[in-house]
């Protein structure tokens, strides 16, 4: 393989060719191997993560006191400046704090594309040195200007542009993530380059999104719980369109 700054050079200039079908297969073959395992990873994780959420919001309000007339208070029309920047504040940490995780299952992709063994401790690859500081600052980053520019618009009273902001946002920094694990490259790199790659072929990476969004809420049918085993094919999409453009067993250079 190409090190990964000659293979961006050569995006740069002369594009690649990304098939659908191409990449949803392999997406899908991957999938399979880490779906179960996975998915309760993601369903136990949740159930912990709601507990201490509900155990936080009963410690700071007494439950007699959430009513109509607080939640009325959380709109954002009548929120003080206050709690909108505690709010912005808490999302984006908690956010930057899980990217890692999130990340982890990035690994367990690669772990099952190459037959090799996976476990919990894998999701927890990227709270390391030296991929936790770049990771971190990469989505605090986005989080920021994400979360910022959203709020300022829903506050002028234009909520749709200000989630088509989100959304734009994140679909041309859907590489980031996997630039940063597998091409070793910094945040800042990192970021620019998702915007340059995602660009090349936007229609095509967009329909990728677009359909593996709506297999991932399949699960949703019939019984809640299958969402859990159904979202990791999110994580799969993602590693084998990373695979697909850039090659997972690209060399940085940047390292």
């Amino acid at each position: 393989m190409k090190p990964i700054k000659d293979r961006i050079e050569e995006i740069k200039i002369h594009g690649y060719q990304l098939d659908f079908a191409d990449v949803f297969n392999h997406a899908f073959e991957n999938y399979k191997k880490i779906a179960l395992y996975a998915g309760l990873v993601i369903f136990i994780f949740s159930v912990v993560i709601g507990v201490l959420i509900a155990g936080a919001i009963v410690s700071l309000f007494d439950v007699a006191t959430l009513n109509e007339n607080l939640l009325e208070k959380l709109k954002t029309e009548t929120t003080s400046v206050n709690f909108i920047l505690i709010y912005m504040i808490s999302i984006v940490l908690f956010t930057s704090l899980v990217s890692p995780f999130q990340a982890g299952f990035l690994k367990m992709a690669d772990c099952g594309e190459k037959d090799e063994a996976f476990h919990v401790s894998t999701l927890f690859e990227y709270y390391k040195a030296p991929y936790f500081k770049e990771i971190f600052f990469a989505t605090l980053l986005l989080s920021v200007i994400s979360i910022s520019l959203s709020t300022l618009l829903n506050l002028t009273g234009i909520q749709a542009i200000g989630m088509l902001t989100t959304y734009t946002l994140s679909f041309l920094t859907l590489l980031t993530i996997p630039l940063i694990i597998f091409g070793k490259l910094k945040a800042i790199d990192a970021i620019k380059t998702s915007i340059i790659i995602v660009m090349k072929q936007p229609l095509v990476l967009l329909a990728l999104i677009v359909v593996a969004f709506i297999a991932s809420m399949v699960g949703f049918i019939g019984c809640f719980i299958g969402v859990f085993f159904t979202i990791p094919f999110l994580f799969s999409i993602n590693y084998s369109i990373y695979s697909a453009i850039v090659g997972i067993d690209s060399e940085s250079e940047l390292e």
